[in-house]
């Protein structure tokens, strides 16, 4: 394991450098001016061009991509054009209130979703089953944004359960935090129900189930021994999936309740081109995918010893 580890880190260093290589040429062949956007079309060439050097902009656009992989070794992508702070601080601040929203909203949401699917799966073709099905439905099929402003309406601004915007470290972060949660496990519940449905609906079927069913083997034992240990692999596969989003945050959620996040940073970044948190955004996101896909095949081998790692 140790060595399949160590050649998906090493498989996984053209893929960081093909990100960044798509990412640079992007904002710099392709993209506005950032010099343009940063100061705006009323600036004088004198005031484009000095801040073309401040920003090491003026340099050879190799130069620039060797000081962009240099960063990313060092772990040091510089300073914000716009607010001259350093990036890595920015994130680390950043990266504390977007896993107080994603980490419990991603454990309430499998947990609720297997066991709806789950129950459906064992009910399978029955009323319950089409009941539960409609109801996940019908919550794919609302806007990610109602859900939010609804939420904001009713629980924060009539009811007064919740704070409607923004932010505290500690405890009292929880008052800001437990709507965001609740309103991405409501938008999450509807398509992880109907996956796992679909999974344990698959593995009710087989052979082995049948035969211990058969048997005269109870409904728990069914369900957990037989079915949900078996559903394991696609499981660990949708949580998986959902991982990198852990840590990059959810624009939406964290630019409407204010949370100030690595969302609500990159969505700062994008408004102001500031492009040095950007790149160094990317490179995060493409470095979180490479770690969760390596983990993921791991937890293959460690729930199903049928799997092995090469």
């Amino acid at each position: 394991m140790r060595a399949f580890i160590i050649r998906r880190l090493l498989w996984g260093i053209p893929v960081v450098l093909g990100v960044t290589l798509i990412t640079f040429v992007l904002f710099n062949f392709f993209a506005k001016d950032p010099v343009v956007a940063f100061l705006g079309k009323s600036a004088t060439e004198q005031d484009l061009q000095a801040l073309r050097v401040q920003f090491g902009l003026d340099r050879p656009h190799y130069i620039q991509y060797l000081d962009y992989l240099r960063q990313i070794v060092t772990l040091d992508f510089g300073r914000s054009w716009a607010t001259s702070e350093p990036i890595s601080e920015m994130m680390s601040r950043g990266l504390g209130p977007t896993l107080a929203i994603t980490i419990p909203g991603l454990v309430a949401t499998t947990l609720l979703a297997v066991s709806v699917g789950l129950l459906a799966g064992s009910l399978r073709g029955k009323a319950a089953d089409r009941l539960l099905m409609a109801l996940a439905v019908a919550g794919m099929s609302v806007s990610f944004l109602v859900y939010i402003v609804v939420g904001q309406y009713l629980l924060a601004f009539r009811v007064r359960f919740f704070q409607i915007y923004g932010y505290e470290s500690g405890f009292d972060r929880w008052q800001y935090v437990a709507l965001p949660i609740i309103v991405l496990v409501i938008v999450g519940m509807g398509y992880d129900s109907r996956f796992y449905r679909s999974v344990f609906v698959e593995e009710f079927t087989r052979d082995h189930v049948t035969t211990a069913v058969a048997k005269g083997a109870g409904s728990g034992r069914v369900m957990f021994r037989h079915v949900l240990k078996n559903a394991l692999i696609p499981i660990i596969t949708r949580v998986m999936i959902s991982v990198p989003f852990l840590v990059t945050g959810s624009l939406l959620l964290e630019s409407f309740f204010g949370i100030p996040g690595l969302g609500t940073m990159l969505l700062e970044a994008l408004n102001t081109a500031d492009f040095p948190v950007i790149k160094a955004y990317t490179v995060w996101i493409s470095i979180v995918f490479i770690i969760s896909t390596i983990l993921n095949d791991v937890l293959y081998a460690v729930v199903d010893p049928r799997v092995r790692l090469e």
